[in-house]
């Protein structure tokens, strides 16, 4: 049995752990050293600062700045205090150089560390080093300035790489290169305590601003939570009084022609209608919310009405006294099953406002296959006799639309010059979904 070694699973661990390590550095410190990230300002919405007035909040906004600035200043002064009666250009390079990175920090933060780290020795040279090896007074106070803001700029890890490539300089420049009154422990101890500080701040805000995040999620999600508890609790309620109503119907439906000596056929015909839709209401009834009314709820198998059952609707609501014609067009075909269902259901929604709002009215179906899709058009006159149409509150439409938006496709409904209501919907179904 011959196994092949990829590349990554052929190296030792402490190579791979080697790797991912100076994958970190680059990641934190090589990665966009020269882009431009300008130090935002401070959030003056928290804390003391929010007492202040509007006008005043904005300029305290730029503080941290202004920090930046003075320290940047300070560093100017104690370079000038070092070399103040030496030659010019020395003055002014020895001066001005560690102060002008000190300003970089607040647009280009990881480049300041560089710079600061790699102008070192030429300023401790400039300086005669008579004063602290490898760092002169003012680069020393300079690069903790630098370490500092960058850090609070970045991340913790970051500041772990910042501070162990200025071991490694420090060490470098100590042993190999020798110097007198060597500064470097200073360096390192004092750098080390404020990177602990400003890395220990840093982590405790993230996990403030992740637990601010999980109490807003937490409370989203119990308000979520109420919502659903009270609507189930409501469905629940609906089936049970519903449900208890609709099987009263039905029996009721069942012995109304034996109370009734020799009814005419018509009457029985008519109960026997009202019973077999109350139990097909009941059935629907129990299907859609009884999901709601225990966790191991399983919906029955029952096969879901399609375009073909369309006749039966029609028929059924004609016996319910609407006046209803029925066109169909095109080559009839299977559609997919969510098109099939949701045509049949805005079908039967659109009747039943007929019902509903325009009682005694005429009413025409139409059915349309076409090449791109189906189309329904579902259009009844104004409402006639002495019935008075039922309120709603638009749900049904609502229903429709969302139906129809679902399946990519377009929906109208308004009303007609003649006084009725039309709703027209295409639904799109590609040649392929329509074939399967």
């Amino acid at each position: 049995m011959t196994s092949t070694q990829t590349t990554e699973s052929s190296r030792s661990p402490e190579l791979r752990l080697t790797l991912k390590a100076l994958g970190g550095l680059r990641a934190d410190l090589g990665f966009d050293a020269f882009s431009y990230r300008p130090m935002p300002r401070m959030d003056t919405d928290r804390g003391p600062t929010r007492f202040l007035p509007e006008r005043i909040r904005v300029h305290v906004g730029l503080l941290p700045h202004a920090v930046v600035a003075f320290l940047a200043m300070m560093v100017l002064f104690l370079g000038y205090e070092q070399v103040h009666n030496r030659f010019g250009p020395i003055v002014l390079v020895y001066s001005c150089v560690p102060a002008a990175i000190v300003l970089l920090t607040l647009v280009r933060p990881v480049l300041a560390f560089w710079a600061s780290l790699a102008t070192t020795p030429f300023l401790a040279y400039a300086g005669s080093y008579g004063d602290g090896w490898p760092w002169a007074p003012n680069s020393f106070a300079a690069h903790l300035v630098v370490l500092t803001v960058v850090a609070a700029r970045t991340r913790p890890r970051t500041a772990a790489w910042m501070w162990a490539l200025t071991a490694t300089y420090a060490i470098f420049a100590t042993v190999l290169l020798g110097g007198y009154g060597s500064d470097a422990p200073q360096m390192l101890f004092f750098s080390a305590m404020f990177l602990l500080v400003v890395a220990m701040r840093q982590v405790r805000r993230e996990a403030a601003r992740e637990v601010s995040v999980q109490q807003s999620v937490t409370a989203v999600e119990r308000s979520k939570r109420t919502l659903l508890e009270e609507r189930t609790t409501i469905a629940r309620e609906l089936h049970d009084v519903v449900a208890h109503h609709m099987s009263v119907v039905a029996i009721q439906a069942e012995a109304a022609p034996y109370r009734v000596e020799n009814p005419p056929p018509e009457l029985e015909q008519a109960f026997a209608t009202i019973r077999e839709n109350a139990v097909a209401a009941l059935t629907e009834l129990r299907r859609v919310l009884g999901v709601v009314r225990a966790e191991d709820y399983e919906a029955p198998d029952a096969p879901q009405p399609t375009l073909a059952d369309l006749e039966g609707l029609v028929s059924n609501v004609r016996e319910a006294g609407l006046d209803v014609d029925k066109a169909v067009t095109g080559a009839v075909r299977e559609l997919p099953q969510g098109v099939e269902l949701s045509a049949y259901r805005i079908v039967q929604e659109a009747l039943s406002n007929v019902l509903r709002h325009a009682p005694g009215a005429g009413a025409r179906v139409e059915v349309s296959y076409v090449l791109g899709g189906l189309g329904l058009r579902i259009v009844n006159g104004p409402a006639r006799g002495l019935v008075k149409p039922s309120p709603g509150a638009g749900h049904g439409i609502t229903g429709m639309r969302e139906r129809v938006a679902m399946l990519g496709g377009e929906m109208t409904a308004e009303a007609t010059a003649e006084g009725g209501y039309e709703v027209a919907a295409f639904i799109p179904v590609a040649r392929e979904e329509a074939d399967q």
